[in-house]
């Protein structure tokens, strides 16, 4: 692998573009990128019109809007794809009956990068600072960049149950997402946690690979009804539902979970090697908290146009307010942000001429 040394993503070095410079062979992740460091301004340039904070449906549809609305812009993100990456079987989403949710963000990105480029940067933003005519934004490196509006995307991260074991057995048989432990329970028994639309695909991704299931929720299922049916059926998945996890154990790995009842004293040990936990999310949203409203979720509130309490800062998808937590929605709420913030750069623009 080798590293894009304008945006810091990494390519694999048969599939990059390269380009000679003084006698160095450098790797791009797309035309955009090479042209952008040969003619230098991946060094000196760090002011732009509007900065997209966020790599997930959210701010990847905004980055392909800003491009094809012609404006100035750079996309700062500390990965592609968000929590869409984790989705082994997206349903419904427009133009696909399914799709896996690498599948998907692969297409977001050639379309970003390839067919309407704009700046990004692979990095973590840190710190949003309020300035004349607009913004500055200080990243994990310590770069700074300015614009004179922002778009916050920076969606949600899995929240952790906070009991004994979690720690100590994180990716050593307990995760957060589905694709990358599956092959860790093969022929062996696994724990789902959680009522939700997530842990269900995580029961179906697993029933034909792990030789027990079970599914263990501390409230009724709240997943699509028809996903629900589906999965209930499952020759073997049992279910707890009414329970809660009290502690994960194992010496080196994951080998079991111990639930209770909620409302009694006994409590079970469930044979597990893997733990799949899906209880919701948490938005990312403390970077942009110091500026804009939230509530009491701590999602950043929003208009009906992604506009903010702060003039200049857009937000968009699950870090927001706005209803349902789905891709779809997401994506559509990053080309509005897009738009709103298109018009309110082209607002500052109109010059307001002193009555005659």
């Amino acid at each position: 692998m080798k590293r894009d040394p304008v945006c810091h993503k990494e390519v694999k070095e048969k599939e990059a573009i390269t380009a000679e410079c003084d006698g160095v062979i450098f790797y791009f992740c797309s035309e955009g990128c090479k042209d952008s460091f040969l003619e230098k301004r991946s060094c000196a340039r760090n002011d732009y019109e509007l900065i997209i904070i966020g790599g997930g449906p959210a701010g990847l549809t905004a980055g392909v809007y800003a491009a094809t609305l012609k404006m100035d812009s750079l996309l700062v993100a500390k990965d592609l794809g968000g929590q869409a990456v984790d989705s082994t079987k997206i349903e419904n989403y427009m133009g696909f009956d399914f799709v896996t949710g690498p599948e998907l963000i692969e297409k977001f990105k050639e379309q970003l990068f390839c067919s309407h480029y704009i700046d990004h940067l692979l990095s973590e933003v840190e710190k949003i600072e309020p300035q004349e005519g607009g913004f500055k934004i200080t990243t994990s490196e310590m770069a700074t960049y300015t614009a004179k509006a922002l778009i916050i995307a920076t969606g949600m991260t899995r929240r952790r149950l906070g009991v004994p074991g979690e720690e100590k057995f994180l990716r050593k048989g307990i995760f957060y997402g589905a694709i990358q432990g599956l092959s860790f329970v093969e022929g062996e028994g696994a724990v789902v946690i959680g009522g939700g639309n997530s842990a269900f695909q995580v029961v179906e991704n697993l029933h034909t690979i792990a030789s027990n299931i079970y599914l263990i929720s501390h409230s009724e299922p709240t997943a699509d009804p028809a996903v629900v049916e589906r999965v209930l059926c499952l020759a073997n998945l049992k279910t707890y539902i009414g329970y809660k996890v009290l502690e994960f154990t194992g010496d080196q790995t994951l080998n079991g979970v111990t639930i209770k009842k909620i409302g009694d004293v006994e409590t079970l040990a469930l044979p597990a090697k893997g733990a799949f936990v899906a209880v919701g999310l948490v938005p990312n949203s403390s970077v942009a908290a110091p500026l804009v409203k939230l509530n009491e979720r701590r999602e950043i509130l929003i208009n009906r146009d992604c506009s903010t309490s702060c003039p200049g800062i857009f937000a968009a998808g699950d870090v927001t307010d706005t209803f349902g937590k789905r891709i779809i929605i997401a994506a559509g709420e990053g080309a509005k942000a897009a738009l709103a913030a298109r018009q309110y750069l082209l607002n500052l623009q109109k010059v307001v001429c002193p009555p005659t």
